[in-house]
């Protein structure tokens, strides 16, 4: 199959699999337990593609000012900074670690 092809068919599966949550009873996503669930797998899905953005590249493992810029960022949010002075700590902080050489 060509690379379009499976790229079809990954769109047709999330489109599936996000039309089967509306056939979800109401019932249960009124329950406590699901909506702690749904907010739990919700933090560990966004951590662990944060994780992997900031050190992966492709097989490998890579420090680089994107491990940096994670870091100001995190301190930024350790902080209590508004979302927007997050992203720009994380970003200043990237571009001056790579004019500086590193990454």
């Amino acid at each position: 199959m060509s690379l379009w092809a499976w790229i079809l068919v990954a769109c047709a599966a999330a489109y599936a699999l996000k039309f089967l949550g509306y056939l979800v009873p109401r019932r249960w996503m009124g329950n406590e337990r699901m909506l702690r669930i749904a907010g739990t797998v919700t933090i560990g899905l966004l951590a662990s593609l944060t994780a992997v953005n900031a050190v992966g590249s492709g097989q490998a493992l890579v420090l680089d000012a994107r491990l940096g810029a994670l870091v100001a960022a995190a301190a930024a949010l350790l902080l209590r900074a508004p979302f927007l002075v997050v992203v720009i700590v994380g970003a200043g902080t990237a571009a001056l670690l790579r004019l500086a050489g590193w990454g």
